[in-house]
């Protein structure tokens, strides 16, 4: 598999992130809302639970990894940190997703992960990956 889409991905949203103003990233439509930042950092906290994901389901089947994003975004407190510290975090578990992927083995692609808080449901590694960059993609439009 190719995943040099991802990496040609964060470069390119790396570029575009230096055109949005501070204040562009800051602001919230509405308190529930997240803003910019906090949409990066849910970004950052996706790729810390997926970067478990493709690791743990190489050499273990089934395990059950979850999280809550609104209650992460919170714990985090992205809105109250420097937009570029965000911006770098997100860079850099992103390249390190890339370096993960680049190695998996392609017998370990169909090994399998549950990735639900309620009924199981069981995904492989491979389609786990694939949704991951649709995943980034999608929330890097609103950005």
């Amino acid at each position: 598999m190719d995943y040099q889409i991802l990496k040609n991905i964060v470069e390119e949203e790396l570029l575009r992130f230096e055109e949005i103003y501070e204040e562009d990233w800051s602001y919230k439509i509405s308190p529930e809302k997240w803003s910019k930042k906090e949409i990066l950092g849910h970004l950052c906290d996706s790729a810390f639970t997926n970067i478990r994901r493709f690791v743990v389901t190489q050499y273990k089947e089934n395990e059950n990894i979850v999280y809550d994003q609104n209650l992460w975004v919170k714990a985090q407190n992205y809105q109250n940190i420097p937009t570029s510290d965000i911006i770098n975090l997100w860079k850099f578990l992103n390249f390190q997703i890339v370096n993960i992927v680049e190695n998996i083995p392609d017998e370990a692609l169909q090994r399998t992960c549950d990735m639900t808080k309620t009924e199981p449901q069981i995904f492989t590694l491979e389609f786990i990956i694939n949704d991951y960059i649709s995943h980034l993609q999608h929330h890097l439009k609103a950005i």
